[in-house]
């Protein structure tokens, strides 16, 4: 997320732009699409891969059982307890949040695969909980933005523009949670525990190969379950300790994942294939 923006979007979005929107996603996946059957399918074009299950895909799309599995890398730095405890209060007061309420954060695009119907219905499911939500990203809002209208949590959501220090975000939440459908690594996720926050995401996402469920992160094998993360949602609520215990022991296995390692990596693969 590098992009300089206001720190609310606005809040609907003309029909017009909406609709151009989905055509210009259509075109470019389309592409993608199409280069990929080309690429990919090339034996002489070595492949690494974020996660072992964009290596599996690759694998069962393509006959490509020779892919090479390189974690994405995060900034340690950047994104810390540290870091995120010093923007605290100043990121929820410019969003009115109280200290009494629990804010949810999900950051990205392609909102519909990133689970964020899924996330609306538990945050209806469990309505009795001061819950709010962040959501980050330049996708198109106004169908969340009338599910949420439906399901009468409207105003608990904002709906906000990428911005450059994406860890306002991370420093105005207290959880993150992305149930997705489908995530070749998920990179918020593992910024999210970086910053000692208790993050949820799904067996779909690549970065779960790296979570020890309840230990370091929360795992669902069921992203469209919606009792069973409203459950989750209950219960993170509910204990604090459990924030704290799980928040911590993220921010530690995040430690693992810097970007010099991902460059090591990276380096003896293609000194590997220069051998090859």
């Amino acid at each position: 997320m590098t992009k300089q923006a206001p720190p609310q979007a606005p809040a609907t979005e003309s029909p017009g732009l909406g609709k151009l929107r989905q055509l210009h996603r259509r075109a470019y996946y389309g592409a993608v699409a199409a280069l990929e059957r080309i690429v990919y399918a090339n034996r002489k074009t070595s492949l690494a891969a974020v996660s072992q299950r964009t290596a599996d895909l690759l694998k069962s799309y393509f006959g490509r059982n020779d892919v090479s599995v390189i974690f994405n890398g995060i900034d340690t730095v950047q994104f810390s307890i540290p870091a995120r405890l010093a923007r605290r209060q100043g990121a929820r007061f410019r969003r009115k949040f109280s200290d009494d309420e629990f804010v949810l954060l999900l950051i990205g695009n392609d909102w519909r695969v990133k689970g964020l119907s899924a996330i609306l219905d538990a945050m209806a499911a469990a309505s009795d909980l001061p819950l709010r939500l962040i959501v980050a990203g330049s996708d198109a809002a106004k169908d969340f933005q009338s599910a949420a209208q439906q399901l009468g949590i409207a105003d608990r959501c904002r709906w906000e523009s990428p911005r450059a220090d994406v860890i306002d975000f991370y420093a105005a939440a207290d959880v993150y949670l992305s149930p997705s459908k489908e995530d070749s690594f998920g990179l918020p996720v593992a910024e999210a525990m970086a910053c000692g926050l208790p993050a949820i995401t799904s067996k779909f996402a690549g970065v779960s190969e790296l979570i020890q469920n309840e230990r370091d992160g929360f795992v669902l094998s069921d992203p469209s379950n919606i009792s069973v993360l409203a459950d989750l949602l209950r219960k993170l609520h509910a204990d604090a300790t459990l924030r704290g215990d799980v928040g911590d022991a993220a921010a530690v296995t995040a430690q693992n994942w810097t970007w010099d390692r991902n460059a090591t990596e990276m380096w003896k693969w293609l000194q590997a294939g220069k051998q090859a």
